[in-house]
């Protein structure tokens, strides 16, 4: 007698998450890795570490081709989303106003641009800031695209790849720790850089 499935989750955000995860065990794995990152970067809710994890832990020595997938697929993602608020934002805003983020927070992130620019972007790309909010609100500011890509692949990359990395170095271990860790290590990684840019603007 086969034991009985688990039952489906009502929160549909959780039934999205385990969406994701089942096609770590697909032959369109990959495929899927580009597009989920290309969809996370505009709209969609779930970041693409929880793929990429998945895939790295299976096959440990891909773990950086998964990396460049993921990062190529969010950068991607990243100027459809610059595109969005730049060309077609009165046509989006009242599907992604309130339903993917509020008012009041698109108000703040497009009010960084005016004090950090492209630094904005690379701290949104990097840490669990949601991305998504900050392309869009990159394109309705008018920010400068070649800045704009520099930072989200800069910042894309280094997050994708230390997930690749710290699989690589501590195997099985690499999931706990991230879970556990990943967030602080990012944040603490994104004041430190800033902090270095402020010291350099002091000094100069």
């Amino acid at each position: 007698m086969t034991a009985a499935p688990p039952p489906r989750s009502r929160n549909p955000i959780r039934r999205i998450y385990h969406w994701v995860l089942s096609w770590a065990d697909s032959p369109y794995a990959v495929p899927a890795l580009f597009v989920l990152a290309f969809m996370e970067s505009s709209f969609f809710p779930i970041p693409p570490d929880v793929l990429l994890i998945a895939l790295a832990l299976s096959v440990p020595a891909r773990c950086f081709r998964f990396a460049a997938w993921c990062t190529l697929g969010s950068v991607l993602g990243g100027l459809l989303g610059y595109f969005i608020g730049y060309a077609l934002w009165a046509t989006f805003q009242p599907y992604l106003i309130p339903r993917v983020f509020s008012q009041a927070t698109f108000n703040v992130v497009t009010g960084r641009f005016n004090e950090y620019g492209e630094l904005a972007i690379f701290i949104a790309a990097f840490t669990p800031i949601p991305y998504k909010v900050f392309t869009i609100a990159a394109g309705v500011a008018k920010l400068n695209l070649l800045g704009f890509t520099g930072a989200s692949i800069v910042g894309r990359g280094a997050r994708f790849f230390l997930v690749a990395l710290l699989i690589r170095a501590l195997g099985p271990r690499a999931k706990h720790w991230i879970d556990d860790n990943f967030n602080i290590v990012t944040i603490v990684g994104t004041l430190l850089l800033v902090g270095g840019f402020l010291l350099i603007k002091y000094l100069s």
